[in-house]
């Protein structure tokens, strides 16, 4: 009678330690979880602001004004006065000159060329990222990558039945830029902007 009691006693312990250790692990697992959520919300945030914040400071130390946003309101304020001066029929003409002049230089040809496709690429009347495309990579394989056409026409190259696709490369500021065929690019009736940030995240962008 004695041994049936403390078996009894031990099997009610045991017990209880169990439901105490089971209670401890989802408590555990619910704090794992909210902090987890907290990161998902915190760390989008705070890099954005942080990115937000370093350029306004940058852009705001290039005018050194004594209160806080006069240089980046002065730098706004410049930028458009050039784009409404050069919009004048005898600026272009300056702009022209200026242009004809640094893209005959070698060094600096490279470096302005560059720098002036690219931002003319995301801004101004001649975007290159406007049309998002599906490429099949071989007509043999069902792999397929999206990018952006940037030439319809490789005519001067010598490819006149090909097309330069750009493929932005996912968590990175870079990309590769292939020719294909044009038979193998399919359009895609997707905003630009949607898919940019498609690819860039990897895919995992929220709908």
């Amino acid at each position: 009678m004695h041994f049936t009691g403390t078996c009894i006693f031990y099997k009610m312990l045991l017990c209880k330690t169990f439901r105490k250790t089971d209670h401890e692990e989802g408590r555990m697992k619910r704090l794992t979880k909210y902090f987890f959520e907290g990161l998902l919300v915190l760390i989008p945030l705070v890099a954005t602001i942080y990115v937000v914040y370093v350029i306004f400071t940058k852009i705001d130390s290039i005018f050194k004004f004594a209160i806080p946003g006069m240089g980046f309101l002065v730098t706004l304020l410049t930028i458009t006065l050039v784009g409404f001066i050069s919009s004048n029929f005898i600026a272009k003409k300056l702009v022209g000159l200026v242009d004809r002049l640094f893209t005959r230089l070698p060094l600096v040809k490279m470096i302005y060329t560059s720098v002036k496709d690219l931002i003319g690429a995301f801004v101004g009347d001649k975007k290159s990222f406007d049309k998002p495309v599906l490429v099949t990579l071989s007509p043999e394989s069902n792999i397929q990558v999206i990018g952006f056409i940037t030439r319809n026409s490789m005519e001067k190259i010598g490819f006149a039945e090909k097309v330069a696709v750009y493929l932005p490369q996912s968590y990175n500021f870079a990309g590769n830029l292939i020719v294909v065929p044009k038979e193998q690019v399919t359009p895609l009736a997707v905003d630009s902007g949607d898919i940019m940030a498609f690819i860039v995240s990897g895919g995992v962008t929220a709908q």
